[in-house]
């Protein structure tokens, strides 16, 4: 009976032991991908709060036209906040996503084809110009279009197309291949003919002139302060939502071709 007594007592003591390292092994296995997931969700949240903008399209509309209906308030805010004309981003929305129906975005909720170049967040592979390309994938399609605002804005080589007019989406389409996004020499035409097929340019007249009106009733809510003197960690777009202006403003005020800002300079904010 002793015997039994000790036999039982090893028996409970090794399943807790054995219990307990499966619990460990688990834990090892899942924790790198939950982390590498959530750096990618919190770095985007940070600048883009809005998530649920996507419009679900009556069912009598075409492929097309249901893409713009989904999207066309997304394109709108962000041309408010970064100058991009709504109607360039659409036409390169359905451009690049085959009407938000192509296989790389069903797979990642990239609307741009951006591949990954240094990107931290989820990938995936994708056949493109070459066998496997990395490109860069999202939770939401907002933040496909967020990352789309940033890669024109934060890059010199496309600093140049933020001196063209916003409603000039004909000198935006020319100057995006003019600067390398794309390799396909009919790249402006293609987007041209979807622009004025759609009419997306009511877009970027109707933010136009939302902004004008804005304008007239916040002019006395103009900042105090006549200038800012940049810190450590400053961007424009940082300064612009401080201060209550666009990045758009502030280039112009400040005579700025590209949105490189150093410590210590001074900018206009009136």
């Amino acid at each position: 009976m002793k015997h039994l007594k000790y036999s039982t007592t090893f028996f409970i003591t090794a399943l807790i032991l054995t219990s307990c390292g499966s619990k460990k092994k688990s834990i090892q296995t899942t924790q790198p991908y939950q982390t590498k997931t959530n750096v990618a969700v919190t770095e985007k949240s940070k600048v883009y709060d809005a998530v649920g903008q996507v419009k679900k399209p009556p069912k009598n509309l075409s492929q097309t036209e249901s893409y713009i209906y989904q999207y066309a308030e997304i394109a709108k805010q962000e041309m408010k906040l970064f100058g991009i004309p709504a109607s360039i981003t659409l036409a390169q929305g359905i451009l690049e996503s085959g009407n938000g129906q192509g296989q790389l975005t069903s797979r990642s909720n990239n609307h741009f084809g951006i591949k990954c170049n240094g990107w931290k967040g989820a990938k995936v592979y994708h056949d493109d110009d070459k066998d496997q390309e990395c490109f860069r994938k999202y939770t939401h399609a907002e933040y496909s279009y967020r990352d789309h605002s940033l890669f024109l804005f934060n890059r010199s080589r496309y600093a140049f197309l933020f001196d063209y007019d916003t409603r000039d989406y004909k000198a935006w389409a020319k100057g995006l291949k003019k600067a390398g996004y794309a390799t396909d020499p009919k790249y402006p035409k293609k987007l041209i003919n979807l622009i004025e097929r759609y009419d997306l340019n009511k877009y970027d007249d109707e933010v136009f002139k939302s902004k004008k009106n804005k304008h007239k009733k916040k002019r006395r809510n103009l900042p105090k302060e006549n200038y800012h003197h940049v810190k450590k960690g400053d961007t424009l777009y940082s300064i612009s939502n401080r201060y209550g202006i666009s990045v758009e403003d502030l280039k112009k005020l400040n005579k700025l071709r590209g949105n490189d800002i150093q410590i210590g300079q001074q900018l206009k904010l009136k």
